[in-house]
């Protein structure tokens, strides 16, 4: 099916805050710090919200449920000014900042399409590149980039979408998050009551960024570099997502968590302890599944490593704000040997390789940050490849963004198809379980899904055996 048939823009509009901000105390200008510069050219993040209303038609949604959108919307950027703006990198300028001026606004299309809205909010296989279509561009050129752009999608009858696409240079899962709880929170409460709670309310002193060691003066040395001499473009990698990639949920509940703790204590009972989370848990139960799906990892790689992602805001000294605005988070590695997770005691071994790792940040949180400077132009590949990285957070809590119209029917994190990414994130039901969500070829994914069911098939029948309790994945 052509995409003019499955999606039909209605109209492209630009939101801008409201025009009185005179009073406002909300920066129109923000420096990148050393957090923002790693991801400066990088593509943006884009994420996907469905809200179901079985009733709505095209009537309804144009005249009741767009205006609302829009008017809480504008309403909304007065709090998150810089959201409205763009970036750019003067001529004058050390480096890029953040800049809203008046007139400025948040580009937002308004679409329709047919294509089959249970489907796409459906937990089993489906075709990777129809959620792009529900998700909007990015208006980026050499002197300057958009922060964000918007797209809500109507499916008549069945419910709608929210897109977003938004440039990583400017801000992380969190500050996302925030931003989209925040518009929630005034769409729903209405006009009248625009103010925000004090933890959606965004915190834009860059001060407390502390750069002891000149991060950004390293970094934006090799975005210079980059296609340079003096390369100041703010152009963004060209990435194009495969026709031939399928997207999946799995989930992993409160029951499989309980059950893995269990079994876990149990064979580590005359062992150092490690660190036992129900995030840790099913970490280190996703890193079996991704290890022993992959025949070729295991033949070609004696390490496995994990990557998780490490909100930085309460761990730097000292700690700032939760409600920072930008980009305040690193990837962390934890090494496991291929062989230990092939092994009876696989998933202990992700465990301790996870509890490794989480236990460096104390000592040494921004320890090789230095270091990622030299990817931004380097063309060899990572001594050790990602077995899988792990993208977004269940602490988000994204379920629990209502716009008025009731939890989300469905979250997906779009930008997976193109990094390779697993995304975790909380479980729609409620019940403190967790959502994984993958993208990768068929035949992949199938493996990943077999090894994923064998892994919960033996959490369903764990047995006992020499007093302790045994999971086998078979």
């Amino acid at each position: 099916m052509a995409q003019s048939q499955m999606v039909k823009t209605l109209e492209v509009c630009k939101v801008a805050p409201p025009p009185d901000l005179s009073r406002s105390a909300i920066p129109k200008s923000l420096p990148l710090t050393f957090f923002d510069l790693f991801w400066l050219r990088s593509p943006p993040f884009q994420n996907l919200f469905f809200y179901e209303i079985p009733s709505q038609n095209t009537l309804q949604f144009e005249y009741s449920i767009i205006p609302k959108l829009k008017q809480s919307l504008s309403l909304t950027l007065h709090h998150y000014l810089p959201l409205a703006g763009n970036l750019t990198w003067p001529q004058h300028s050390h480096k890029p900042i953040i800049k809203y001026v008046g007139g400025d606004g948040v580009s937002l299309t308004i679409a329709e399409s047919n294509m089959d809205f249970y489907h796409l909010t459906s937990n089993h296989y489906r075709q990777e590149t129809d959620y792009h279509l529900l998700l909007p561009q990015l208006e980026v050129f050499d002197e300057r980039a958009a922060a964000m752009a918007l797209q809500v999608t109507l499916f008549p009858n069945s419910g709608f979408s929210i897109g977003i696409t938004a440039h990583h240079a400017i801000l992380d899962g969190k500050t996302s998050t925030l931003f989209i709880k925040s518009w929630a929170q005034i769409c729903k409460a209405g006009a009248d009551s625009p103010a925000l709670v004090h933890q959606l309310t965004p915190f834009y002193n860059r001060e407390v960024i502390k750069d002891p060691t000149g991060l950004d003066s390293i970094y934006i040395t090799q975005w210079l570099r980059q296609g340079g001499p003096n390369n100041r473009s703010l152009m963004i990698f060209d990435s194009v997502v495969p026709p031939d990639l399928v997207r999946a949920t799995f989930e992993f509940t409160k029951d499989h968590i309980q059950k893995l703790r269990k079994c876990v204590y149990e064979k580590n009972s005359s062992k150092p302890p490690v660190h036992i989370t129900s995030l840790s848990l099913a970490c280190a139960f996703i890193l079996v599944c991704v290890v022993r799906a992959s025949e070729n990892h295991v033949k070609k790689n004696r390490l496995a490593k994990f990557v998780f992602g490490v909100d930085c805001r309460y761990r730097l000294k000292p700690a700032i704000p939760s409600t920072y605005f930008g980009n305040c988070a690193i990837g962390r590695p934890a090494i496991v040997e291929t062989k230990d997770l092939l092994g009876e005691d696989g998933i202990l071994s992700a465990l301790e390789g996870i509890s490794e790792a989480i236990a460096s940040l104390d000592d040494g949180l921004l320890d090789g940050v230095d270091s990622w400077a030299s990817l931004i132009n380097s063309k060899e590949p990572d001594e050790i490849p990602p077995t899988a990285c792990i993208a977004w957070s269940p602490r988000f809590q994204v379920y629990n963004t209502d716009f008025g119209w009731g939890a989300p029917k469905k979250f997906e994190m779009t930008s997976i198809g193109r990094t390779g990414a697993i995304c975790m994130s909380d479980s729609k039901n409620g019940n403190g379980g967790f959502e994984i969500g993958m993208v990768s070829q068929m035949k992949k994914i199938e493996a990943f899904a077999s090894s994923f069911a064998k892994g919960l098939e033996a959490l369903c029948n764990v047995r006992q055996s020499n007093s302790r309790a045994v999971v086998e994945f078979g």
